[in-house]
């Protein structure tokens, strides 16, 4: 990881002109806390003038910490050790679900068993950047962490109701709907 942070960015990220800044000072002011979670292996520095925060590695994690609590939105790469994959799938199952997952590896029962034990809006196998910009997945949600999706019908499904409307005659009735019927007390008896 540390590799390809300078790669991209070389070594003084902060003063790369291509490197992006954080949207506003209260998301800024955000991920600074978070910084205090777990041990910086990388990164960590930060220009308060610009409101950039250098990527930065985050090690010895836990799910107590705040930056685990959130979507963080933001250059920081939390990493935690857990003993099994069994130990993260029955983990995540006890949390809210997360916007999306992204899952590394190439044994594919564990793709599958990590895909399908695991509830979250939307994943990815091996990749995260083809998941939220392909405009033929939905992309969106599930419980606390959003509803609905966007990105092409989806968008437009998403942003629009479906009224429904039952129309019925006046032209005629039908009286065993309404009580003290003795058509209806028959019909109701005989289905019992």
């Amino acid at each position: 990881m540390k590799k390809h942070i300078k790669s991209f960015y070389g070594k003084k990220t902060l003063r790369n002109e291509d490197y992006v800044k954080i949207v506003g000072k209260g998301h800024f002011d955000r991920l600074n806390r978070f910084l205090a979670d777990g041990e910086v292996v990388h990164g960590g520095n930060r220009n308060d003038e610009n409101l950039s925060i250098e990527p930065t590695i985050l090690d010895e994690v836990t799910w107590d910490d705040a930056v685990m609590q959130e979507e963080i939105s933001g250059p920081l790469l939390p990493v935690m050790t857990l003993s099994s994959l069994y130990a993260v799938i029955s983990e995540m199952k006890q949390m809210e679900q997360p916007l999306a997952l992204y899952y590394f590896g190439e044994n594919e029962r564990k793709q599958q068993q990590v895909m399908t034990n695991v509830s979250f809006g939307g994943g990815s196998i091996n990749d995260t950047l083809y998941h939220l910009a392909n405009p033929h997945l939905p992309f969106g949600g599930i419980g606390n962490s959003g509803t609905g999706a966007y990105h092409g019908k989806y968008s437009f499904e998403t942003f629009s109701h479906r009224k429904s409307i039952l129309k019925q005659t006046t032209k005629f009735d039908i009286p065993f709907r309404y009580p003290g019927s003795k058509l209806a007390k028959a019909v109701v008896k005989r289905l019992m």
